[in-house]
């Protein structure tokens, strides 16, 4: 991948697309596409054939996707599996067709399944049941990583499939009904510091695991996987660190300074009770995360509610 070549990122405007957009324009690449949604609408086959004939992208980054938590997910599920089936079928059919040189398809650890061995492994994709929470998102997502496999196989193409942890960054989503967990922890406990108000609820026990990745991060493992001979068509993404949920609330606590209560709401669900990837395969390509949980939190903090002004 040249300094000069096309390059189209998809979901420029979201927490993924934004960070790649970025890293892309700091190391110098300066022929990106990054049309908005209302610009391209992936969803609509006609209007994405002809992008890709007008523009003949010679790489894709395909990050657009509808996202959200587990109740975006629990109360939109038609929408998180046809939107998500829309957008990888129509771009990685493109792509085809119009002779891409590489696609990197960005998934999720959500496609593995609910009670893995850990750390999971690329090997343990449609090993077992999916979490019910998310299943029609992560439905979409592994049917992209078949497509991408399928075109490989059927038509020697250089498609990647990216798996990252739980991610976090600055351009996320930090509504409390549909937003991920830390940026709907994090707005949660600004209003109630700023209100002062006694309590704040979060959902489940707290004792789920998760692992967390940084959205910059990830951008620069994106781009050490389209900037690499290929070696997998599926590579996990992760920092290979764990904490509960509670644990996490209990950091953001400490980083907004809230002092009220923090109740657990034990009838709503957990989800995936563990989820940590076997990440051996981008460590190999010489990768490894640079941000931490409390500073990338602290940073995402002080960007979206203290108007700190931070490069990028």
């Amino acid at each position: 991948m040249e300094k000069s070549s096309r390059i189209f990122i998809s979901g420029q405007t979201g927490l993924v697309g934004n960070a790649i957009f970025h890293l892309l324009s700091s190391e110098g690449y300066n022929n990106l596409l990054y049309p908005s949604h209302a610009e391209l609408d992936l969803t609509d086959p006609y209007a994405t054939s002809q992008f890709f004939k007008k523009e003949k992208p010679a790489y894709i980054f395909l990050a657009a996707a509808k996202v959200g938590g587990i109740g975006a997910n629990l109360n939109y599920p038609a929408e998180f599996l046809y939107k998500n089936l829309m957008i990888a079928s129509h771009v990685i059919h493109q792509s085809y067709i119009n002779n891409v040189k590489r696609l990197l398809f960005l998934g999720s650890s959500c496609i593995y399944p609910k009670y893995n061995k850990q750390p999971i492994s690329e090997d343990d994709l449609l090993s077992g049941p999916l979490e019910y929470t998310n299943e029609p998102y992560a439905i979409a997502k592994i049917a992209g990583i078949k497509l991408c496999q399928s075109y490989n196989r059927q038509y020697g193409t250089s498609f990647i499939s990216a798996m990252p942890c739980n991610l976090y960054g600055k351009h996320d989503n930090f509504n409390i009904e549909n937003g991920h967990v830390i940026p709907a922890l994090i707005t949660k406990m600004h209003h109630a510091h700023m209100n002062q108000s006694p309590f704040v609820e979060i959902w489940g026990t707290g004792q789920p695991l998760r692992e967390f990745l940084h959205a910059d991060d990830l951008a620069r493992a994106c781009l050490t996987l389209m900037t690499n001979p290929i070696q997998y068509d599926i590579v996990n993404i992760g920092s290979g660190e764990e904490i509960a949920i509670r644990d996490l609330a209990l950091l953001i606590q400490r980083i907004i300074s809230y002092k009220g209560e923090l109740i657990f709401r034990t009838d709503k669900p957990d989800g995936t009770p563990r989820k940590v990837l076997d990440s051996s395969r981008i460590r190999e390509m010489g990768w490894k995360h640079t941000v931490s949980l409390e500073q990338g939190i602290k940073q995402v903090y002080e960007i979206k509610y203290l108007n700190k002004k931070i490069d990028k």
